[in-house]
Formats: structure tokens, C-alpha cells, sequence
């Protein structure tokens, strides 16, 4: 059986994937593909190992034939795929959830938080161009986070992770998700609010809910405008969770102070008016980038597929 992989992912995958048997192709580029590329590069693939990246449309899966049972997602999110299609095809979809990866994410997330606060990228370049003459007392000044709000919207385990983290350092931690999690408020710490009112009350918000339809542009011009004057805005959820040009005008104004983001709305495209401003951060995409996560990932991926192929049930079924 033939598994055709859209990008370079650690050999750890592609070798349970050669151990099972399979036929294994993957791109020659180092580059993502045009929806066009992916049409050709699927035919005829029982197994489609793809990233988080990879729009996989209803005319690339229609592409890729009647021997399609299974698309594999090297990421925990999957809304780059067609799910209805896949629903109605019978293609099985999977992802990679892990203690690992839920853990690096709300690890980097704690640093996007002190980046920010500090102004540690600023001191940087700052430095690096030769600028610094000395210790003074109010340069760079930046902020402490003992007393200070932290808002998490979305309390999935990577949510409840950075909230016990924040928790350590003296935050407040707020919370809002679709249903109220009691035993979670009693077990970290932690006060449920509406959404509303949580962008009102803190400081920092930080953003953990996956991209659905009730998600996208959840942060917009008008909810910015709830925020407290002077609050700082993280994001290493999904990119189009926030409006970005909403983003930077509310930076701009300094209604929003500052801003940590490892996501994009137009992924890869970084929007050119925040790489402008010195009061946001912008990493390229890696808050789970470690490598026992990656490689964690990449074998979770490949055996699902495997466990797809041999007609039994997938680990990490996304439906």
C-alpha cells in the first residue's frame, strides 16, 4: 500500500510507516504545495500523512482516488481538512494529541508572556545594534507578573497547564470556555467569567481554543476594545482566532499594550504592519517545536495510519 507524506517530517515516522510494509513517497521540495500539486502528488494513495499546513480540500481528496482511507494530521488541530468530505467518503482522520506537545505549548506560552512583559526582544536588538551605553534606570522598563490577571479563553489541557504554571508566578487566573470545569476552578486556583467580562478584568489574555466556525475572528475590533487599556494579547492557538488588522490598529492606539504571537491569520504570510511594531513578538510556528515532541508526533501520525491500513481503530481519531 502506497503513503505519500506532504512535507519532510522527522525519520522516526517514516520509519514505522517502511516497517509496516508501505510504499512510502514523500516531497521532493522543501517547500509546502499548491493545492494543484497536491492533486497530482495524491493519486492513488490509501494513506495521506500531511501538516497542519496542507489545505486538504475536497478536490484534493477527491484527487487522491477511491483508495483513500485515511489522511493523518501531524499536528493536534485539523481544520485545514475538508472533515464533511472526508465524513462522507469514509476517510478516517486523525491528529496528534500529546501530554508532550500540550506541555511544550503551554511552556512557551508561560515565555511568549515574559518576553512581552519584559521587553526582552527589544532589549535584544536594542543591544545587538550597539545602542547600549551603559545601565540606566528607566530603560526598557517593563512589567512584574505577581498581581497581575492572566484571561485564558479555552481550558483544554494546554489551557490548564499554562493556568497552573501562571499560578506558580503569582497570576490571577480568569478562565472562560463553553461549559463551566468546577473541579478545575477547585483544583488550580482558578474563577470562571463570562468572555465579556474576562477581557474587562485581565491584564494578559491568552488565547487556547481550537479553529471552529464559533472561533473564527473570536478577537476582534470590538471584543480589542473590551480589553483593559494597557493589556497584553498571546496567541499560540490558531491564527484567524484573532483580526489581525483589528490587532494592530488596537497596538497602535496602545489600547492593547503589547502582543505575543506564534500563529498567523494567513499562515505562513506574517502580516507586514505587526513585523512594524517593536511591541509585539512574533515566532514562526513553534511553540511545540521540541524535539521528543516532534519526534513523539511523528510516530503517532505514521502509526495511525498503519493501524488504518490494517483495518483496525486509530489511537487519535478525530471523529
Amino acid at each position: 500500500m502506497k503513503v505519500v507524506v506532504t512535507t519532510k517530517i522527522p525519520r522516526v515516522g517514516i520509519d514505522v510507516l517502511e516497517d509496516a510494509g508501505f510504499e512510502v513517497i514523500g516531497n521532493p521540495t522543501e517547500r509546502l504545495f499548491t493545492e494543484q500539486e497536491l492533486k497530482e502528488f495524491v493519486k492513488g494513495a490509501d494513506g495521506l500523512y500531511c501538516l497542519i499546513l496542507d489545505r486538504i480540500t475536497e478536490g484534493v481528496i477527491e484527487a487522491a482516488g477511491e483508495n483513500l482511507k485515511i489522511i493523518a494530521n501531524f499536528g493536534v488541530g485539523f481544520d485545514n481538512i475538508d472533515i464533511e468530505v472526508a465524513k462522507k467518503r469514509g476517510i478516517l482522520v486523525t491528529n496528534t494529541p500529546s501530554d508532550l506537545s500540550a506541555r511544550a505549548v503551554a511552556e512557551f506560552t508561560i515565555a511568549l508572556i515574559f518576553t512581552v512583559l519584559k521587553r526582552i526582544v527589544e532589549g535584544d536588538e536594542f543591544n545587538r545594534k550597539g545602542h547600549f551605553g551603559g545601565w540606566k534606570p528607566e530603560i526598557f522598563l517593563g512589567e512584574n507578573l505577581e498581581g497581575k490577571t492572566l484571561g485564558i479563553i479555552g481550558l483544554g489541557q494546554i489551557g490548564s497547564l499554562v493556568a497552573k504554571m501562571a499560578r506558580a508566578f503569582g497570576l490571577r487566573v480568569i478562565y472562560n470556555k463553553r461549559s463551566r470545569d468546577l473541579e478545575a476552578e477547585k483544583n488550580l486556583g482558578i474563577e470562571y467569567m463570562t468572555l465579556e467580562n474576562l477581557l474587562r478584568e485581565a491584564d494578559i489574555v491568552s488565547l487556547h481554543v481550537p479553529l471552529t466556525k464559533e472561533t473564527e475572528y473570536l478577537i476582534n475590533s470590538e471584543r480589542l476594545r473590551m480589553m483593559k487599556k494597557g493589556a497584553y494579547l498571546i496567541n499560540t492557538a490558531r491564527g484567524k482566532v484573532v483580526d489581525e488588522a483589528a490587532l494592530v490598529e488596537a497596538l497602535r492606539s496602545g489600547h492593547v499594550k503589547g502582543a505575543g504571537l506564534d500563529v498567523y491569520e494567513y499562515e505562513p504570510a506574517v502580516n507586514p504592519e505587526l513585523c512594524g511594531l517593536p511591541n509585539v513578538v512574533l515566532t514562526p510556528h513553534i511553540a511545540s517545536s521540541v524535539r521528543t515532541v516532534r519526534d513523539e508526533m511523528a510516530i503517532m501520525a505514521a502509526k495511525n495510519i498503519v493501524e488504518a491500513l490494517n483495518g483496525r481503530k486509530p489511537l487519535n481519531l478525530v471523529f
